[in-house]
């Protein structure tokens, strides 16, 4: 028998010569070039099952190195990270490992890259967390890092990239690197950047989060595109030793009388809609179907604005900001972070408290200024909408404030993180703000639906 050859060609494996009699995972025939063709990913599997067969082969895909590095920065690893670190070796260096915001998931990333020794790939959520992994990272390993992204295009043997440049190279990337780390992973089971790990050879394959779930079920996809959970600890078992201590308040505030009205009444006409057209609100699927029926009608158009109305009411009333006012001045001098849900609020907090603000429109440059000034004590409070539920590198911070949010337990989970990072003594404070008698009590119960509650 001739030597098998196997290929990399743009994010597909191609296998050429006498074909095995054994059976190959992910080949189907290509009649185009008269070839068998796989996606990228199962490049290790194939490769074993080539070797298992005892099939000679000519190994043309591989085109990543081995690299030999070393920390240059003297840390003693934590228990949960020499766990973490551990049990993915042990499940074959594939997995993912959870781990809460501040417990040191980077640190378990180095020590991965370090093991493994090869050409390796790291993917961020963000422009702001590529910057901050750079940094990392040249200053652990002590060698030069490959950014591709934010208009830079420099390839090294360690490089950090963000989820959208992985994607759109990924044909390109797909056989560069041994490994790949996928921070905040929960991201990659999304239709479009799921390719960049199914278009990728990369053998060892490192998921970091400290909330995999996703609304819409797809972290089962994980399994498939980095491997299972390998490893997984809570804040609350990092609580106090870890982790700061910390207590969660929950403040509920009433409607005033003439906005109980107002929301009283759009709350009428959106759920006399949904009645009569016969939905049932559970999900993201039942909440796209609401938006089609409304669009069909005046009454639809009607509900849906109504929708808007009494949602706007409950997340930002002003019993909430009477109760934000009382406690910025209890906590006067605490670094502070308030979170809403939209920026609307954002806004309004921003110019009722004369303090900076971050939305998703604030660039990069004001957000370094505004999170150095936190970090500075330049500032004490900032508000946000969503932007940094995650994916930044947020200052130490005392006092946790929700104002608004989803039902998402991991938004909480995110926001309760931040507030996390362990000084001596400290004691974190997050508060939950809540209309009583509207959606939110029910957002609420949902989004606690988790350990570090409990």
């Amino acid at each position: 028998m001739s030597d098998v050859v196997l290929r990399y060609h743009k994010g597909t494996l191609l296998l050429d010569g006498q074909l095995p009699t054994v059976s190959l995972p992910g080949f189907v025939a290509d009649e185009r070039v008269g070839l068998i063709r796989a996606p990228a990913l199962y490049y290790r599997d194939v490769v074993r099952a080539l070797i298992r067969a005892q099939i000679p082969f000519v190994d043309e895909a591989r085109n990543y190195q081995e690299v030999s590095l070393r920390h240059h920065v003297r840390q003693t690893p934590f228990p949960h990270q020499t766990a973490g670190l551990a049990a993915w070796v042990k499940a074959g260096k594939r997995g993912v490992v959870v781990l809460p915001t501040g417990a040191g998931k980077t640190f378990v990333a180095e020590m991965a890259i370090c093991d493994v020794g090869r050409s390796t790939l790291v993917v961020v959520p963000t422009l702001d967390l590529m910057t901050q992994w750079v940094d990392r990272l040249s200053i652990a390993l002590g060698t030069p890092i490959g950014i591709i992204g934010g208009g830079a295009h420099t390839l090294a043997d360690i490089t950090v990239t963000t989820y959208d440049s992985a994607y759109i190279h990924a044909e390109k990337l797909g056989n560069r690197f041994g490994l790949i780390v996928y921070d905040e992973v929960h991201h990659l089971p999304g239709p479009s950047i799921r390719q960049s790990a199914i278009l990728s050879i990369a053998p060892y394959r490192l998921g970091l989060t400290a909330t995999p779930e996703r609304a819409d079920g797809a972290h089962t996809e994980l399994d498939w595109l980095v491997g299972p959970v390998v490893y997984r600890t809570d804040i609350a078992d990092l609580r106090g030793e870890f982790l700061a201590d910390y207590r969660v308040v929950t403040i509920e505030v009433d409607l005033e009388p003439e906005e109980r009205e107002r929301y009283d009444e759009a709350r009428a006409i959106y759920t006399g809609f949904i009645r009569d057209s016969g939905l049932v609100m559970r999900g993201p699927t039942d909440w796209q179907r609401f938006v089609t029926r409304s669009s069909r009608s005046a009454a639809g158009r009607r509900a849906f604005r109504a929708y808007l109305d009494q949602k706007a009411i409950s997340l930002a009333p002003n019993g909430k900001i009477n109760a934000l006012e009382a406690l910025l001045r209890e906590h006067t001098g605490v670094p502070t972070i308030v979170f809403t849900n939209d920026n609307l609020t954002a806004y309004r907090v921003a110019r009722d408290f004369l303090v900076p603000v971050i939305t998703h429109v604030t660039d990069v440059l004001e957000r370094k200024e505004i999170l150095d000034g936190l970090r500075s004590g330049v500032y004490r409070t900032v508000v946000t909408s969503r932007v940094l539920n995650e994916g930044v590198d947020v200052p130490d911070v005392g006092v946790g404030i929700i104002m608004s949010g989803t039902g998402s337990v991991r938004e909480h989970v995110q926001r309760l993180g931040r507030i996390l990072r362990r000084t001596s003594g400290k004691q974190a404070i997050l508060y939950e703000m809540i209309t009583a008698q509207t959606s939110e009590t029910a957002q609420s119960k949902r989004r606690r639906d988790h350990d570090a509650y409990r």
